[in-house]
């Protein structure tokens, strides 16, 4: 993957939308959530104990699993434990994958992505997901460092060491940020704002502008979008489900 660094010189708070009669709260802090994910159809998470939970009839169901990063996409459902094993679902149980992450992504279109716990970048191509196991290691490390790499149709977006958020040019600060299956991309900074990217489309992936947008009552923590849907996780743990 190349990169190259721009900086966003221009932002228009005039883009303010707010959420909140769009959104539904989910779950209670009682459950804590750290991290969500949705993906064709479906919605995981994770909690701060590493338990692991699958909407099921708007409900969000504890599973036998012990993960602190979940994801679910075209590319399937992949998690990560505390000990940076990787888990893929496969034939309706979790088996090991190869390799050690501490981050995955499964919303490329078949393309498995992550990082590991040294920020190195790597991805798993069509064949590699679809064939496995394999007597081969099946992730290609990919040049540069990033602490969070999610992939939609269009492109793969990351955020570095320095919370600053990559795709072929670097535009923004963030802390965490994630590409939908469709193509749109939201992020959350360092302050606990939440942002669209705005203008994506497959001739131009990198959008054209940055859409500040409050789905929490206090500030969020982390993010993920599908079929029209907005799933966040405020600070307080808690999760709201978000119309747009």
């Amino acid at each position: 993957m190349k990169v190259y660094q721009s900086i966003l010189l221009l932002f228009c708070s005039k883009f303010l939308h707010t959420l909140g009669k769009l959104c539904v709260l989910v779950t209670k802090q009682t459950k804590y959530f750290l991290q969500i994910d949705a993906g064709s159809g479906s919605v995981v998470g994770v909690n701060n104990h590493n338990e692991a939970f699958v909407l099921i009839d708007n409900v969000f169901t504890k599973i036998s699993m012990s993960l602190k990063h979940f994801s679910v996409g075209p590319a399937g459902q992949l998690g990560v434990d505390s000990a940076y094993n990787i888990f893929k679902l496969k034939s309706g149980s979790f088996v090991q994958f190869p390799g050690l992450l501490k981050q995955v992504d499964a919303g490329g279109d078949q393309i498995l992505a992550g990082v590991n716990k040294n920020d190195q970048i790597y991805c798993a191509n069509m064949d590699a997901n679809n064939n496995w196991p394999s007597c081969t290691s099946p992730w290609v490390k990919l040049n540069g460092g990033l602490k969070y790499y999610s992939c939609g149709p269009y492109s793969c977006w990351g955020v570095s060491a320095d919370n600053k958020i990559w795709i072929m040019r670097c535009t923004k600060m963030y802390i965490q940020n994630k590409v939908a299956t469709d193509g749109s991309v939201f992020g959350i900074n360092s302050n606990g704002k939440l942002y669209q990217r705005i203008g994506i489309t497959r001739s131009n992936p990198s959008g054209t502008q940055w859409h500040l947008m409050t789905a929490c009552p206090n500030n969020h923590m982390h993010v993920s979008f599908d079929l029209g849907v907005l799933w966040v996780v405020c600070v307080d743990g808690s999760v709201h489900k978000c119309t747009i």
